[in-house]
Parts: structure tokens; C-alpha cells; sequence
């Protein structure tokens, strides 16, 4: 063998490449040159002639309208021949029948392709201003069918005049696309009856079929819907089967086989489909999936090179499988073309490899091969990485392949992949491609959402139409499908089986004078979404009235452009003048293109509201509009066409045009006139409005204006000072910035007329001091309603109002009235001839008397701020006090007490009421009643004070009396105590307080005066006595005296003393109470045997307490408290003071928190102490968490948590760019235990950059929290990022 440097052996090498340039060398017949079309007259002949090259040699057939010509079936009329590549057919004589469109087709083992040329012979009469009238009866209607099924239709024609041998072009088309004969479609034309057969009905065959009948004049449609039931399943439950399979695609290693989801599962969700496959020529069928795929899309591998193939798909449930779908058209598996590259060199890098597919199941390559091109073949391997990492695998290690696309199987869904592509040749293996970005493996299409509102409106009587708010953000939808089912039965028919584009169907086949109620889904290639919500039940039958014609409403007129961008512009209209008999429940608008000042066909946009944007238009293209209105009749004729707008985009610094101007309140001087914002705004926003009137009659110069300062609000009362009758039309101007803009559309002339039985509001209070608005009106019709607005917009469902309708009354009834309720109050009465009327109630309006009952109501019962609760203040009084929220100077307060009545004192600005007591008496246990009266409006509020409750509280005012006795002279602060001093001295010590000149302070000794040496300083209030030996054990006492009054302390330090104290000292104590003060609260104790061997620990949160300047503790007497001042959030909690006294111990607590720290803050407002805010330490707040900016790379998982606080427990709202966020499976929400709020996005992209917020919110407050997501694709720029000590943790 001889060896070239770097090459293969010679032998070898010519061997693979005789291999390699076999396949090469063949190639699918392409056409050189393509039949052209004709026109001849009648009796000549016409030659058709085209120019094919392929290998093998192709086979050239010629067809007539898809039906193959056979030279020898007419001989002389055809003559066909073929020399060296040229390939023509010849029709001799021509007559009108050879008017028809002429396919010839090549086909080889490569593979088969078509070129098509129309032939048209024209008969000279025709050209002689002969005019053809068409006219289509005994047309086809609705038809249903079953799958399987043998279906045919049709229409009768007739055409005038009748001209021998002319014949009409006859047309069938299914959803608006042209029927070829086919075995599944068969068409025939009897000269007068043109129908259409439909063979083995399937699903695919659904939808709304069109007969057009063309001649010279112009052509007449008719159009009638055909359902396709699903086949009986051959198992119960099964599904039904899929449709519309096609084949996408195709090369040499694979083909991508689509379909759509059946509208039937059979009562149990599917679980996947089955893909089949049959080589075209055979009748065994192999199953080409193991498992079932979810996924509306599947490549099918392991085909061979060159044969022709043809598919099938079933699904499957948990019942079992379901009839196998109508099978694909044939396709081949082969490349479009051959690659070639040079001979003898090393291929360079693919080009422009991207991921054109990539799904849970699998992931599809696609790139374009080098530059450099040749006789010799080009082979692919492909190889991929885990993303993050440089460890590249081939994938078809053993293969290489030829096509320039490939389906990867096999990979880990979740994770993230990268992938690049190699080729070769004889000469070796190039270098690689540059690697596509990180792909993760997973569904990238989501199920759509469910459709919104569906409306129902009757269309004949067993009929409906339906119509439904099209899926928010759907990407690749496929269409939807409608269920009905009778009301109240829940039991659900489909009303199509075959999905629909549009947002509106006619469901037929439904039972007359039965209610139905309707749903509808969408679906797309991910799946079907959920099911919308029902709709309202509909009867079935045909329009109101018995069909009068006006039973649906008549068409909207006035169309104008509102605003307009490069490709949508909002539209308003008026609404018709007659509804029908029925309220408007919405329009559906048409538009069309004009073209050189030519219309075209109409295209339909569904829109539910009397302005709306409509979109998907061309640029600086010219269009035109038309408007239908609906109600449970039907849909209204459409409006007359609009004028010409043109789509552009709008540049002006000053406003649109306002819109939707209405007139109310229509009297012989006056009149209101409301309008909406304008949809442009302009530069600036808009910051006032002006009105512009003139006579009906008068010129377009007559305007003037009726506000010389511009208002801010989006209505007006117009006082009109002219003669009664006169008739005026309005219009309105939007003003910012920049200037005033254009005006609106002006209204319909309103005539200055007063018409008879005109009410208006009354305004009442009964002797209940109930204040109500009241409304009448004489003219009602069966569909009236009253519309209660305040400041002119609709009190839908009024917090603080209550509306209650009566026949032809009306009345608008405050609930609990205040400054809150100032405002303009007006009822519209729909389905009247403008029955109106309002109310301004302001604090000028009415009389002194009405408004008194504004700011200060009575009502039946009068409200409570607090119940009646009991304090203790200074010198062992005693208060009983509440508080009313409303009562006025009037009202009348009784204090009961076991049926005796006493006065009480009442403050009539804070609506507090107390009562004070000197002292508590045995005979004051019992129950305390306040009662009070304002005008009818009554309450009471009671406190019942007996056994332990009612002696624990006279225990507690004997003591304060008695330490105020105490305090009056001189006292002590802190009682005789002792301390053991470094000289190991014992000090006794005592702080006393209100000492004068004159006060004497004695010391004694087991009942001995002792006499002290150092004289004694009362300006530091410190007493002190050192005893340096053990042996002066004993009782001491000291004793404070003058003129005012005296007070004692003893200690006792003996050993019997201290051994018989500790038993009990610990006991003694009361349980801990809680008291508000000027400084803020107090929480004490009481011990009756208190000295300093008892130990006494304060705890906050099983905490030792820290004391400082705010939070303070002292003993004074028996009492031992803990002063918190000016206290917050942190203070509260459970409180606890421990006692030890050596042997044993004991704990007292207390919980400071929620009501009870409200309450006592409440306390302290109402005894006129400073304000503290109450519910400052409840309110909603963002306890942390969370980072100021978080950057992360695409592709991986971001998971933040926080914690929150707040009682009530706060509502959690997460925003995005300022709007509100919904939690799914991009954005997974979580609010757990009331307390941790977490917030995931899963598998990050460049999408999610943002601002994104946290909002809480309860009753006492709202805060936020804010953070920035910066998501960034993994180049080598951004690494250093990634391990940021800041970022967040990756899942």
C-alpha cells in the first residue's frame, strides 16, 4: 500500500470515498425549468414544458386538477413526451373543460417534487359584457357526524343567464383554507349542484366549510359548520383520539412528528401519547416511544435513509388507549440537499449551531455547515458538556451524521448543558464549533392559563354563542375548546372536538327552552390549561321578542381614534340608541385595510368594553372600523364603516381627545356633565379640563366656553341662563403642560327642558337619628335599576352606606356618618329616559340641625370606645369610667349601682364618662352599671365586683390611702435594711424622704433608744448605723417623727428572727398586677413580710432584667414594683420577679402583650396623660432578611426568606417593577407559619432582572422591603461575580 503524509492509506481511502460519492451522487429531482401557466382561446392548441434533473432518472407524471392523465384514454386529445430532460405535454384543441390547473410530478428513490401551471381558455362571448347573476339554494346547515362516519353535502346553483358549455369555477373551503380531492375529500359538479363528500369522518375533517361559486362576475359564498363526534372508545374511559398529526422536519436521521390533544379524556386526565410509524407501501405499524410523552411533539429516530414514511399517534389513560389518529402525509427521510465540502482538506467549524427545541425529552440541534465546499461528503459528531464544567462527551461516538440538525436524548432534566459540533471527512476531524449557550433540560413552553370571563348570548333555539376572554400570555396556542352542560347537573359535553382560533363560537345541537351552562379551555403543544370559570346559565331559544327585529341591538356609531402607537390604536363609539329589550353585554369590532383607497376583507377583533385598543395592525397602513353590540338577543348588524384612520404612532405634546361624554341631571337651567380621561396623554399628564357649549343648531364658530379656570375632575354642572327648551351639544378639551388638546366628539343635543314627574334626592333623619338619602322615580321599567354614586362614580358595594330598594324608591342609608361622608351623592335610573337626580352634602348644606347629627350621630345604639372598667388612683380612690366613640351635648348618663342611681361626670370632647369613689366599703360589692341616652339611641355597660376580685381591690385602696397618710410627714422610701461592709461591719441602712428641720429620726434596740454619735444629714436622705460586733444581734427599729406625723422601720437580726421569717416571707407575696402611670407602666407586688434577706430577681423573657434610666425598680412599704418607661415594642412579653430567702423560693409572672398592652396604653390616653402611640408595637413589619441587590447567573435557582412580624399576622404581597406578582412554577410565593415569607425563582433568565419588593400589611400598619436581581449570562466576564461573597445561595 503507498502511504500519502497525513492521509489514509490509497486503497482504503478510495474505497470510503466510492462509499461516500455513491450516496452523493444521488439527489431528489429538481425542476431547471418550471411548466409557466397559459391563456388561449377556445380551439387552439397549448404545449406545457419543463426541464427536471435527478438521480436515479425520475418518473414524470402529468395531472389535471390532482387527476393523472392517460394520452391513451383520449387519443389526439393529449400527447406527452420526454427526450433528455425536457419533459412537455401537449393539449390539442382546447375546449372551456381544459380550463383547470396542470401538476407534473418527478419522483426517485430520493424522493418526489411537483411544479403546478393553470391553463384558462376563454370562450369570446364572454368578453361581451355578458353580466352572470349567481344564486346558491337549498343550502347545507350545521351537520354533525362520528367519526368513521360517511358525511356529504351540498348546494344547489343556479346561474343567469344559462350559457351552453360555460361553466362555474367551483371552490370548497374548510376554515378558510382550499379542498383538494383527495381519499379523504371527494368533490363533484353536476352542472346545477356542486357537492362535497367527506370519507371516514375524523376530527380534523371539524370545522366551518365554505362553498364559493366563481364566474366572470364575481363569485357568491355560503358557509355552515361541520362537528365531528369522537368514535365509541374501545375501552370505557379511554380518550379520545389526537389530531392534525404532521410530519416537521424531516432529514436523514430523524423526523419531528406534531399532533393536537384530544377535547375528550375520557374522565381521567391523560397521561401521555404513543407515537407510531409505518414505511409508506407496508401495513405493520411499530410503536416508536417505550413510555408515554406529555409533550404535543416527538422526534422519531432510527428511519431509514431514502424511504418514505407515515404516522400515527394514540393516547393513553388510566382506562386505556384511545382510536389511533388519522395517519400524517408521507414524507421522506432524506436531506433537502447534499453538503459538499473540498476534497482532501479538513473540514473547518460548523456554523450558527443553536438549540432549536428543547423539552423535557429531548433537546434539537440545528447549525449550517463550513464555507469551504466540495465533491466529498461532510459527517457530524456532536458533543456536549454539564454546563460549568469543560468535560466534553461525544454523543454519537459511533456514527457520525449527515444531516446538519440532531435529537439528543437521554439527558437529566433540570440540569444545564452545553453543546457544540465537529466535522469530517476522509481528510480527518475539524475543529470544533463555538458552543451554544447553557441550555437547561425542561419544558421551556408552559401550559396556558385558563380563559377568563365567558359570556353566553342567545343566537336560535338550539343554538348559543359563546364568547370568552382570551389566555394572558399564551405562547403558541393551538386554539380551545368549548364544554356545555344543562344547569345544575354538572354534567359536561363538548361542544367542538376540533380546537378553535378565535375567542367567539356558535355552539349548536343544544335542547330548546333548556338552561345550559358553558366553560371553555385552551391548550397549546404543553398541554391544556385549566378549565375558565362557568358562565351564567343561558335559556336556549331564539332572539327576545319572539324574533322581532330589533330584539338585538341596533349598530354603535360615532367611531373615533382615542390614541395610536406603530401597531394598535384605542377606539371609542357610542352606544346605540336602542338595546333591544336587553342589556348590552359587549361589541366585537371589524377591521379592515384600505389599499389605494380600496377596502378589504373585514377581520374580526373581539372587544367587550365601549373603548379598547386594537392591535396587531400595520404601520402606517390605512384601516377602517365597524361595531356590533350584543345582548342575550344576538349580535347586533354593524355599525357603518368609520373613517379612515392611519396606523401611527402618535407624537404630540398635548393630550387626546376626552371620550364617552354623558349627560344627567338634565333641568329647564342646569345641567351635569361627566366624561372619561383622555387614553393620550401626552407629554405631561393631564392637569384640567374645559367645557365648550353651543346651540344645537348653530355654527362650528359658535363655540364658547363655559369655565374660564380649568377643572381638575372629570365632571361638571353646566348652568345654562337662556330661554327653556332651547337644545345645546357639548364638548370637552384636556389640558397638561404643553397646552389644551383636541376636543371631544360632541354629545347629542340635550334640550333645557324640566320633564314632568322630575324628583329629587331627599335627604331625611327619623327620630332615630338615622340619616338616609331618598330617591323616586315614576317611569321604571321592568329592567330599571337605581345607581348610587358618590362624587359621580358607582357605590358598587358601599363601605359605609347601606341601599335598599322598594319598587319605585330608592334610599342611600349612612351607616355610622362623619367628615368621611362630605361629598356629591347621585342615582341614575337605568332604562329610563334619563331619570336622575344628586345631592351635594357638604358641611354648609342643610341646617344646623342635620349637620350636628353628621358629626355627632345618634343612633338606636350609641357605640363604645372601652367598656366600663375601675383604675385606683391616689389616696386609695377609686374611678369607674368608659368611653363613647359618638354622643352628643345632649346625651344623659346614669350611674347604677344595686338599683341605686347616682350622677356621674361626663366630658362631652372625648366622650369620657367616670365616677369616683373615696374609699371601698363592705357594702360596695356588688355590680356597677353606666347607663346612657342619646335622644332614642340607648346602651349600658356593666362591671361586677364580688368575692376575692372586689377585696383584693379594697385591699389595694386601704394601702394606697394608707400610704398617702404615710407620705404626708416624714417616711421612709426604702425600709431598714443591712449590708456587710469590707471592714466586715454590718451597715444598717434606710432612705427616708419629706424630712424637715424639726423631724427627729430615733434608733432603738430590742425596744432600747440607742444613741447615735454622728449627727444626722436629712439633706441626702440616707440613715446609716455601723455594728461591729456579732454580739449586738437583736431587733432594730427606727422611728421618724414631727409635728406631721410619724413612721417606723424594723429589722430584725437574730437568729430566731431571721429562722422564723423565711418560712413565710416568700409566700406573702400577691400575684404580679400591671398599672399604667405618667411615665408609662408599672408592673407590682405586694409582701407582707419584706425585708432584705429576701432575695428578688426581676426577669423579662427568662431574662435577668438590665436596669436602667427607663426601666426602673423599687420597693416602697410592702410593694415591690418594675417601672417601664415610654414603652415599645421590645417591652413587651412575659415578665416574672422571683423571691428566694435562702431555703426556698417562689415566681410570680405576668403577660405583657397584645390586648393587655393596648389596653393599658388606652388607660393612660383616657387619664389625660401624653399620647402614646398604641399600635405602633403590632403593626406590620419586614424583620430583615432580605438583600439590597442580588446577582445571580442564568440558568441556576435563586431562593431568598425573611422574617415578618405583626399581630394581627400582616398579608403578604410580592411585587415585581411595582407589579403585583402571582405564585407559579417560575415564582414559587410561600407565607409560612405567620411569621417566614420565602421567595424562589426558579431557573433564573434575563427576564427576571428587576426590582422586586415585599409589602406587608395589617390593620396597624404597612412596610416594605426592597431588593434588585441582576441576572447575567456565564461569560468569563461575569465569574468573579458568581463567587461574590454577597451573592445568595444557588440551588
Amino acid at each position: 500500500c503507498i502511504y500519502d503524509q497525513g492521509m489514509l492509506p490509497l486503497s482504503k481511502h478510495y474505497m470510503w470515498l466510492h462509499r461516500l460519492n455513491e450516496d452523493s451522487l444521488m439527489h431528489t429531482p429538481e425542476f431547471v425549468i418550471k411548466p409557466r401557466s397559459h391563456t388561449v382561446w377556445e380551439k387552439q392548441c397549448v404545449r406545457l414544458h419543463c426541464t427536471i434533473s435527478g438521480w436515479p432518472e425520475p418518473r414524470v407524471v402529468w395531472y389535471k386538477n390532482n387527476v393523472s392523465i392517460d394520452p391513451m384514454a383520449k387519443p389526439g386529445k393529449y400527447k406527452v413526451e420526454s427526450s433528455y430532460s425536457v419533459h412537455s405535454l401537449e393539449i390539442n384543441k382546447c375546449d372551456f373543460d381544459d380550463t383547470a390547473q396542470y401538476r407534473v410530478s418527478a419522483m426517485n428513490s430520493k424522493g418526489e417534487t411537483s411544479a403546478f401551471a393553470s391553463v384558462v381558455v376563454k370562450t369570446p362571448c364572454l368578453e361581451y359584457g355578458v353580466k352572470f347573476e349567481t344564486h346558491i339554494v337549498e343550502k347545507f346547515g350545521v351537520s354533525f357526524g362520528r367519526e368513521g362516519e360517511t358525511l356529504s353535502f351540498g348546494c344547489s346553483v343556479i346561474i343567469y343567464p344559462s350559457l351552453q358549455r360555460f361553466q362555474p369555477e367551483i371552490e370548497w373551503y374548510r376554515d378558510d383554507k382550499l379542498l383538494v380531492p383527495s381519499k379523504w375529500v371527494q368533490m363533484h359538479w353536476s352542472g346545477d349542484r356542486a357537492t362535497l363528500t367527506l370519507s371516514h369522518l375524523n376530527k380534523e375533517d371539524e370545522g366551518l366549510y365554505t362553498l364559493r361559486v366563481i364566474t366572470k362576475s364575481g363569485f357568491e359564498t355560503h358557509s355552515a359548520y361541520v362537528f365531528v363526534r369522537d368514535a365509541d372508545a374501545e375501552v370505557a374511559g379511554a380518550p379520545g383520539a389526537p389530531l392534525d398529526v404532521q410530519s416537521l422536519d424531516a432529514n436523514k436521521d430523524y423526523v419531528i412528528v406534531t399532533w393536537k390533544q384530544p377535547a375528550v379524556d375520557g374522565g381521567s386526565p391523560i397521561l401521555g401519547y404513543f407515537v407510531d410509524r409505518c414505511e409508506v407501501g407496508m401495513t405493520h405499524w411499530f410503536q416508536c416511544n417505550d413510555t408515554p410523552v406529555k409533550f404535543a411533539r416527538f422526534p422519531v429516530t432510527g428511519l431509514v435513509e431514502g424511504r418514505s414514511y407515515v404516522f400515527r399517534v394514540r393516547a393513553v389513560n388510566k382506562a386505556g388507549m384511545s382510536h389511533p389518529s388519522r395517519v400524517s402525509e408521507p414524507v421522506a427521510a432524506m436531506d433537502p440537499a447534499d453538503l459538499l465540502i473540498s476534497h482532501g482538506v479538513v473540514p473547518g467549524r460548523p456554523r450558527d449551531l443553536s438549540v432549536i427545541e428543547a423539552t423535557k425529552n429531548y433537546v434539537v440541534l440545528s447549525w449550517k455547515p463550513p464555507g469551504d465546499k466540495g465533491h466529498e461528503g461532510v459527517m457530524y459528531y456532536v458533543e456536549k458538556c454539564v454546563s460549568g464544567t469543560d468535560s466534553w462527551q461525544r454523543v454519537n461516538t459511533e456514527i457520525p451524521v449527515k444531516s446538519p440538525r440532531f435529537a439528543l436524548f437521554d439527558l437529566a432534566e433540570g440540569k444545564s448543558y452545553r453543546f457544540r459540533v465537529r466535522c469530517c471527512n476522509s481528510a480527518g476531524v475539524g475543529e470544533p464549533s463555538e458552543p451554544t449557550e447553557a441550555t437547561t433540560v425542561g419544558d421551556k413552553l408552559d401550559i396556558p392559563s385558563a380563559p377568563g370571563r365567558v359570556v353566553p348570548t342567545r343566537n336560535t333555539d338550539t343554538s348559543v354563542v359563546v364568547s370568552w376572554e382570551a389566555s394572558r400570555a399564551a405562547k403558541e396556542l393551538v386554539g380551545y375548546y368549548i364544554e356545555s352542560s344543562i344547569a345544575g347537573r354538572n354534567t359536561w359535553e363538548p361542544c367542538n372536538n376540533k380546537p378553535v382560533k378565535g375567542t367567539r363560537f356558535i355552539c349548536h345541537g343544544l335542547t330548546t327552552e333548556e338552561s345550559y351552562v358553558f366553560r371553555v379551555r385552551a391548550v397549546n403543544a404543553a398541554g391544556i390549561s385549566d378549565f375558565s370559570q362557568e358562565s351564567e346559565a343561558i335559556k336556549v331559544k331564539a332572539a327576545i321578542g319572539g324574533g322581532i327585529l330589533h330584539a338585538s341591538p341596533t349598530p354603535p356609531y360615532g367611531i373615533t381614534v382615542l390614541e395610536c402607537v406603530r401597531d394598535s390604536m384605542v377606539l371609542a363609539w357610542k352606544q346605540p340608541t336602542f338595546i333591544g329589550g336587553a342589556d348590552i353585554t359587549g361589541y366585537f369590532i371589524d377591521y379592515r385595510e384600505v389599499i389605494g383607497g380600496v377596502p378589504g376583507k373585514w377581520h374580526e377583533a373581539n372587544i367587550k368594553s365601549v373603548s379598547e385598543r386594537v392591535s396587531e395592525l400595520k404601520e402606517n397602513m390605512l384601516y377602517q372600523f365597524q361595531v356590533r353590540a350584543a345582548n342575550m338577543a344576538g349580535v347586533g348588524i354593524p355599525s357603518l364603516p368609520s373613517e379612515t384612520f392611519k396606523c401611527e404612532e402618535w407624537t404630540i405634546a398635548v393630550p387626546g381627545p376626552p371620550h364617552d361624554l354623558q349627560v344627567q341631571e338634565v333641568r329647564k337651567d342646569s345641567l351635569v356633565l361627566l366624561w372619561k380621561a383622555p387614553v393620550y396623554q401626552g407629554r405631561d399628564p393631564v392637569n384640567g379640563y374645559y367645557i365648550d357649549i353651543k346651540e344645537a343648531e348653530a355654527d362650528f364658530e359658535m363655540w364658547r366656553g363655559v369655565n374660564e379656570k380649568a377643572t381638575n375632575k372629570t365632571f361638571m354642572k353646566v348652568c345654562i341662563h337662556v330661554e327653556e327648551g332651547e337644545s345645546y351639544v357639548f364638548r370637552v378639551r384636556a389640558q397638561n403642560k404643553a397646552g389644551v388638546g383636541k376636543a371631544s366628539d360632541p354629545t347629542e343635543p340635550v334640550e333645557a327642558v324640566t320633564k314632568p314627574g322630575t324628583a329629587e334626592i331627599v335627604v331625611n333623619v327619623d327620630d332615630d337619628g338615622v340619616i338616609s338619602l331618598n330617591f323616586e322615580c315614576s317611569n321604571l321599567t321592568a329592567d330599571s335599576k337605581f345607581v348610587w354614586s358618590k362624587n359621580y362614580k358607582e357605590m358598587t358595594e358601599p363601605e359605609r352606606m347601606t341601599l335598599e330598594t322598594k319598587g319605585s324608591k330608592s334610599k342611600a342609608i349612612f351607616k355610622t356618618p362623619s367628615e368621611e361622608d362630605l361629598g356629591i351623592y347621585s342615582c341614575f335610573v337605568t332604562h329610563t329616559d334619563g331619570a336622575s337626580a344628586s345631592y351635594t352634602l357638604s358641611e354648609e348644606s342643610e341646617t344646623e340641625f342635620m349637620i350636628s347629627k353628621l358629626f355627632h350621630p345618634s343612633s338606636p345604639v350609641i357605640p363604645l370606645k372601652t367598656e366600663l372598667a375601675v383604675e385606683l388612683l391616689e389616696k386609695g380612690r377609686v374611678r369607674f369610667w368608659l368611653q363613647a366613640e359618638k354622643i352628643s351635648a345632649n346625651g344623659k348618663i346614669e350611674y347604677v349601682f344595686n338599683d341605686n342611681k347616682y350622677k356621674m361626670n361626663f366630658d362631652k370632647n372625648t366622650g369620657v364618662i367616670e365616677m369616683f369613689m373615696e374609699s371601698l366599703g363592705k357594702e360596695d360589692e356588688g355590680t356597677f352599671t353606666f347607663q346612657l341616652q342619646d335622644g332614642k339611641a340607648t346602651n349600658q355597660s356593666s362591671l361586677v365586683l364580688i368575692g376575692d376580685v372586689f377585696k383584693q381591690l379594697q385591699k389595694e385602696s386601704e394601702f394606697q390611702k394608707k400610704e398617702w397618710i404615710r407620705k404626708q410627714g416624714p417616711h421612709f422610701v426604702e425600709y431598714l435594711g443591712y449590708e456587710v461592709t469590707p471592714e466586715c461591719c454590718v451597715r444598717l441602712k434606710c432612705k427616708v424622704a419629706n424630712m424637715k428641720k424639726d423631724s427627729v429620726a430615733l434608733w432603738y434596740k430590742d425596744g432600747r433608744e440607742i444613741k447615735v454619735n454622728e449627727k444626722l444629714d436629712f439633706s441626702e436622705g440616707v440613715l446609716t448605723l455601723e455594728i461591729t460586733q456579732v454580739s449586738n444581734a437583736g431587733i432594730y427599729e427606727v422611728v421618724l417623727k414631727d409635728d406631721r406625723g410619724k413612721d417606723t422601720s424594723t429589722l430584725n437580726l437574730t437568729d430566731q428572727g431571721n429562722t422564723a421569717e423565711k418560712g413565710f416571707k416568700t409566700n406573702s407575696s400577691t400575684q404580679l398586677k400591671i398599672q399604667s402611670t405618667e411615665e408609662g407602666i408599672r408592673l407590682y407586688t405586694f409582701v407582707n413580710y419584706y425585708n432584705d434577706e429576701l432575695h428578688v430577681t426581676w426577669h423579662h423573657k427568662d431574662a435577668a432584667i438590665a436596669f436602667t434610666e427607663r426601666i426602673k425598680s423599687g420597693v416602697v412599704g410592702e410593694q415591690l414594683w418594675l417601672q417601664i418607661s415610654e414603652p415599645t415594642e421590645k417591652d413587651k412579653g412575659k415578665y416574672a420577679i422571683e423571691f428566694f430567702d435562702g431555703k426556698g423560693g417562689l415566681r410570680r409572672t405576668v403577660e405583657l402583650a397584645g390586648q393587655a398592652f393596648t389596653a393599658f396604653v388606652s388607660s393612660a390616653e383616657c387619664t389625660g396623660n401624653r399620647l402614646i402611640i398604641m399600635f405602633f408595637t403590632d403593626r406590620a413589619r419586614v424583620a430583615g432578611g432580605l438583600p439590597d441587590v442580588v446577582t445571580i447567573q442564568e440558568g441556576k435557582s435563586l431562593n431568598l426568606t425573611c422574617n415578618i412580624w405583626g399581630d394581627p399576622v400582616p398579608e403578604v404581597t410580592w411585587l415585581k417593577n411595582e407589579r403585583e406578582m402571582v405564585s407559579n412554577d417560575h415564582y414559587i410565593l410561600k407565607f409560612e407559619s405567620g411569621k417566614f415569607a420565602s421567595f424562589t425563582i426558579t431557573c433564573v433568565n434575563t427576564s427576571d432582572s428587576g426590582k422586586y419588593s415585599i409589602l406587608v400589611k395589617n390593620k396597624y400598619g404597612t412596610e416594605s422591603g426592597d431588593f434588585t436581581v441582576s441576572v447575567f449570562l456565564p461569560d468569563e466576564d461575569f465569574r468573579a461575580c458568581i463567587t461574590s461573597p454577597f451573592s445568595p445561595s444557588l440551588c
